[in-house]
């Protein structure tokens, strides 16, 4: 069987599927717990966090549906993150320093700066830019290549420590 739908419906099929929860703050929820409750009472929807999100002492291995925090985010002594899963942006600085993290998954640019230092991270995968410095000491990825051969993967605007 074929059908055939106007552009407008597919327009309004896509959406439907691409629906993203937004969320002011973690605040509204007194905390991260909280927020993980409330998204698992509306079937673990895909959300963004428009503020900042402060994450060094929660238990997290991944995001599962986190698409954007639109300020920053800090996970840095968190010895328990692997992955960011299917985040994609985050608008202001990305700190990982002396976490566990080895994947930066899906995620594409980090407005601020972004600090991997001490991690286990061996490439940029997806990740096209970076709004402030990136700090790599002591990473795979600073034995493994040259400040020159980062700036033609990722368009970094500020300084690159290796």
């Amino acid at each position: 069987m074929k059908i055939i739908i106007s552009e407008s419906q597919h327009k309004r099929l896509f959406e439907e599927e691409q629906k993203v929860l937004r969320i002011p703050s973690v605040k509204v929820f007194d905390d991260w717990n909280g927020l993980q409750r409330f998204l698992k009472s509306k079937g673990n929807p895909f959300y963004s966090i428009g503020g900042n999100l402060y994450l060094q002492y929660y238990v997290i291995e991944s995001f599962e549906r986190l698409i954007s925090v639109g300020s920053g985010l800090d996970l840095r002594n968190n010895d328990t993150i692997k992955s960011l899963g299917t985040l994609t942006s985050v608008g202001g600085s990305l700190d990982l320093l002396n976490s566990t993290i080895t994947s930066l998954g899906n995620l594409t640019s980090v407005g601020g700066y972004l600090d991997l230092q001490n991690t286990n991270i061996e490439s940029f995968e997806n990740l096209t830019s970076v709004g402030g410095l990136m700090d790599l000491n002591n990473t795979p990825i600073s034995k493994k290549y040259s400040e020159e051969e980062i700036r033609q993967m990722v368009n970094v605007r500020g300084d690159i420590y290796l």
